[in-house]
């Protein structure tokens, strides 16, 4: 969704919605948010279908009032833990949040959670920790955020290295954000291809990042925004115009040739 059916500033613009909404292609998102910060989306694409969050983590449908989880891979509550108290103790400047199917937490406000809270008009419910984790929730994703690129990187080799058996990557220039190892886009377009019945040719996906690129791999026509980094361009067959550029309509338009 960011950087990819979002514009800049975290919308959907008109351009986009009209032209998915006429297009008639059955139509998935796939992303690293959580559930509420997709069904804003979900609601203006009027989309009924399967909707993937947190990388593949968790597949679920919005009904009416509530969320139906189809599946799901949470991360080990006990990795949580060990996570965030090596975050906490040897990069403390580094904003850490985590999420469960309904929920945004923060131990305190600071620069990055204001960041995203721009971005997707959600707020995080503040919490210890430690108490939070004794209530038996599914975490499903841990999100950092820094503005110094250096040290997210850092941090991500550091993260490696403890052999945590975990999903650890960088989802923009600020983010870096941890799921189950088992989540990733292509088990999602996996899911979707399998219940309807559908072909990987007669498949298509739009994306701009590094944990696009299973998904690219699991489609017959991977499209890529113009602002994506050159080396996720090598894996498009299709680039298209930028996320301000109302890049996903065009590529509808121009590439899968609906009329």
């Amino acid at each position: 969704m960011d950087g990819t059916l979002l514009n800049s500033t975290g919308r959907i613009s008109s351009v986009n919605i009209k032209r998915i909404n006429d297009s008639q292609i059955p139509f998935t998102l796939v992303s690293a948010r959580a559930p509420m910060e997709m069904t804003e989306v979900i609601d203006k694409l009027h989309l009924n279908s399967p909707q993937i969050a947190f990388n593949g983590g968790l597949i679920f449908k919005k009904n009416k009032d509530d969320l139906e989880i189809l599946a799901d891979d949470p991360l080990d509550i006990g990795i949580v833990k060990k996570i965030i108290n090596y975050i906490t103790i040897n990069f403390k400047d580094i904003s850490c949040s985590c999420y469960d199917s309904n929920n945004w937490y923060s131990e305190k406000i600071d620069d990055g959670t204001r960041y995203e809270t721009l971005l997707t008009g959600q707020i995080p419910k503040i919490v210890n920790y430690a108490n939070l984790f004794t209530e038996g929730i599914n975490i499903y994703k841990i999100m950092l955020i820094d503005f110094g690129k250096l040290k997210l990187k850092t941090l991500e080799q550091k993260l490696n290295s403890l052999n945590l058996n975990v999903s650890i990557k960088q989802t923009g220039l600020n983010y870096l954000e941890i799921t189950n190892v088992k989540a990733k886009k292509s088990r999602g377009i996996k899911y979707i291809q399998d219940l309807e019945n559908i072909s990987k040719d007669e498949m298509a996906a739009f994306g701009d990042g590094h944990n696009d690129l299973p998904m690219f791999a699991s489609v017959g026509t991977p499209i890529v925004m113009e602002n994506a980094l050159d080396e996720i361009k090598a894996y498009g067959k299709f680039i298209t115009q930028t996320n301000d550029e109302n890049g996903v309509a065009f590529g509808i338009e121009k590439y899968l040739e609906v009329n």
